[in-house]
């Protein structure tokens, strides 16, 4: 019952945080757009079309996580936990590709610097570094736990990390009429969102393809079945993701002629608490007497 209630508590949270950082990104998206038409500005409605898609990626990672509540059926066995990876991997290409978009206006202002009241655009941003970097921490406790958390974490950095280009862009055009540092500053973070990036990309596709997370160590979960009384061998094992923060296993566990189904129970509880302390959440096991099996499953 504990274990369940902490599970509820920690969607809870996640649902708080995800609405909590849609709302105030919303708003400051409002007052970024009326601010750069108010003052002609380029970089605030680029910036202001940057948080506008992430946004929108936050959003649906706060449907991923609906559709998980929604009851299994015959047509989905599982449920809709793989969309949560979906919208992860989603995220992910929506995040470069907005990088891209960025390069794009980089390279236009190299060319083609104008000046703009650059006062105005630092206290805007300004706002915007306060409005995100409050929106990031309502996922700092989850980002290492579910890559979509990490996601939405990234996400909100990033525009955190835009919005203090272009507080640093602002107040040297406003002082020192540099134009051309605003770009500057923009390759720069976009190299530092790439980076931050791929690694999500990376995981996203990971799991899309069945593979393990980082934080699950194969070996590790073998050492638990294996060191397990009554536990002769392992083999057919198979781990994968069930959504960003769920994984599953399935194993043939070979065991010792003549166990009795009591001791066999025993074992299968044993094996599926160690588990859950390496991050295995739904375990299929399959048992077998010694007697039963040839060498090649052995090395299976």
């Amino acid at each position: 019952m504990k274990n369940g209630n902490n599970f509820k508590s920690a969607i809870r949270d996640k649902n708080y945080a995800f609405y909590t950082g849609i709302v105030l990104n919303f708003l400051f998206i409002v007052v970024e757009v009326l601010a750069g038409l108010y003052t002609d500005s380029l970089s605030l409605l680029t910036d202001a079309a940057f948080n506008l898609t992430n946004v929108a990626s936050i959003t649906l990672s706060l449907l991923a996580y609906r559709l998980l509540k929604v009851k299994l059926n015959d047509t989905y066995t599982y449920g809709y936990q793989k969309t949560t990876i979906l919208v992860a991997l989603f995220n992910a290409v929506v995040l470069l590709v907005s990088i891209g978009a960025i390069m794009y206006e980089t390279l236009h202002r190299f060319r083609n610097p104008e000046p703009v009241p650059g006062k105005t655009i630092a206290v805007v941003a300004a706002i915007g570094i306060v409005i995100n970097t409050i929106s990031a921490l309502l996922f700092w406790r989850n980002r290492e736990r579910d890559i979509n958390v990490k996601s939405a974490f990234t996400h909100l950095t990033s525009d955190a990390l835009v919005s203090f280009a272009v507080v640093a862009g602002g107040i040297t055009m406003y002082y020192k009429n540099w134009y051309f540092i605003d770009a500057v500053l923009s390759i720069l973070i976009a190299v530092i969102i790439i980076i931050s990036t791929w690694r999500l990309l990376k995981n996203s596709v990971r799991l899309s393809l069945y593979g393990i997370l980082h934080h699950v160590d194969i070996n590790a979960v073998k050492a638990i079945i294996n060191d397990t009384r009554g536990v002769i061998n392992v083999h057919h094992i198979h781990i994968w993701g069930l959504s960003t923060s769920m994984n599953a296993l399935t194993a043939h566990i070979v065991v010792e002629d003549g166990m009795e189904t009591q001791g066999i129970e025993k074992v299968k509880e044993t094996i599926k608490l160690g588990l859950k302390h390496a991050n295995i959440h739904h375990a299929t096991l399959e048992f077998e007497p010694m007697s039963n099996i040839c060498k090649d499953d052995l090395t299976g």
